[in-house]
C-alpha cells in the first residue's frame, strides 16, 4: 500500500514521467528503424512477386509464339494479340494471364482441326468467345459483340474452325475498316430443317475482298465435301449498313 502511494508524491511522479519520455526518446529511433525494416522488406517483398509474376507471363508469351509457328490462324491477327498480352503484362497481369488462356485454346483448336472432320457448334462458339475477346483488348469500345444462340444447336457437328474463319472476315473487312468501329453478331438457329448460322458485321459488302480469300474459299470446299448440295453459303449485304456470312447445314442426328 505504502508502495502503490507513494506515486501520489509530486516528486516521484515528476521522476517517473522524466524516466518515461527519457526511454521514449531514446526507444523512438529504433522504432522507426525496426517499421521502417518491415515496410521496405513488405515493398520488396511485393515487388519480388510482381517481378516473378512478370517473367512467368514472358515465358508463356514466348511459348505461345512457337506454337503459332504450328497453327494455322491468320498470322496478323497472332501478332496483334500477342503485342496486346505483351502489353497487359505490366498493365493488366491478371488480363494477360487470362489473354493467354484465350490464345492457347484458339491455337490449341486450330492445330486439332486438320484431325478432325466436324466439332460441336458449343466447342466452336468458345473458341469465337475467345477470339472475340482478345479482339476486343486491341479495339477496345470500338468492338461490340452479341450472340443469339439456340441452345438446341449446341450440339450439331460443324466443321472446325469455320466460326471464326467467319468472324474473322467480319472483322478484316467489316469492323476494321469503321472509323467508330462497329457490332459483330453471332446467329445460331433452326430453320427450314437447317442449322443456320449467321454471322453479322458493321460495314458494306465488297464483292472483291468480303466474298474471296482463302478462308471464304475454303469455307465453301469445306461444306461441299461434308455435306454436297445440302448445305449453302453466301455474303451479302442484308441493308442498315450491315453485312452478313449466312451458312445453312441439314441438320444431323445427335447421339447422347
Amino acid at each position: 500500500v505504502v508502495e502503490w502511494l507513494q506515486y501520489y508524491d509530486p516528486a516521484i511522479k515528476a521522476s517517473v514521467a522524466k524516466r518515461f519520455l527519457s526511454n521514449l526518446i531514446f526507444d523512438s529511433p529504433m522504432i522507426l528503424v525496426w517499421v521502417s525494416i518491415y515496410y521496405i522488406w513488405h515493398y520488396v517483398e511485393l515487388g519480388t512477386k510482381s517481378e516473378i509474376q512478370k517473367v512467368k507471363l514472358e515465358s508463356l508469351v514466348k511459348e505461345l509464339e512457337l506454337k503459332t509457328i504450328k497453327s494455322h490462324i491468320n498470322p496478323h491477327f497472332i501478332f496483334n494479340a500477342l503485342n496486346s498480352i505483351r502489353a497487359l503484362v505490366d498493365e493488366n497481369p491478371n488480363r494477360a494471364r487470362t489473354a493467354i488462356t484465350e490464345l492457347s485454346n484458339i491455337l490449341r483448336s486450330s492445330m486439332q482441326a486438320e484431325k478432325l472432320e466436324t466439332v460441336p457448334f458449343e466447342k466452336e462458339l468458345n473458341i469465337v468467345k475467345d477470339y472475340l475477346a482478345l479482339e476486343h483488348i486491341r479495339f477496345e469500345d470500338r468492338l461490340r459483340v452479341e450472340y443469339e444462340i439456340d441452345e438446341d444447336t449446341l450440339d450439331q457437328p460443324v466443321p472446325p474452325m469455320m466460326l471464326q474463319t467467319l468472324v474473322e472476315n467480319a472483322i478484316k473487312h467489316g469492323i476494321g475498316k469503321q472509323k467508330d468501329g462497329g457490332l459483330i453478331k453471332v446467329i445460331s438457329d433452326y430453320r427450314d430443317n437447317h442449322h443456320e448460322l449467321i454471322i453479322q458485321n458493321t460495314g458494306k459488302l465488297n464483292t472483291t475482298t468480303n466474298s474471296d480469300g482463302f478462308g471464304i474459299n475454303s469455307t465453301r470446299n469445306r461444306l461441299k465435301l461434308l455435306f454436297g448440295g445440302k448445305a449453302n453459303f453466301e455474303i451479302r449485304d442484308n441493308g442498315d449498313n450491315m453485312v452478313e456470312a449466312v451458312v445453312k447445314m441439314p441438320v444431323q442426328p445427335v447421339y447422347s
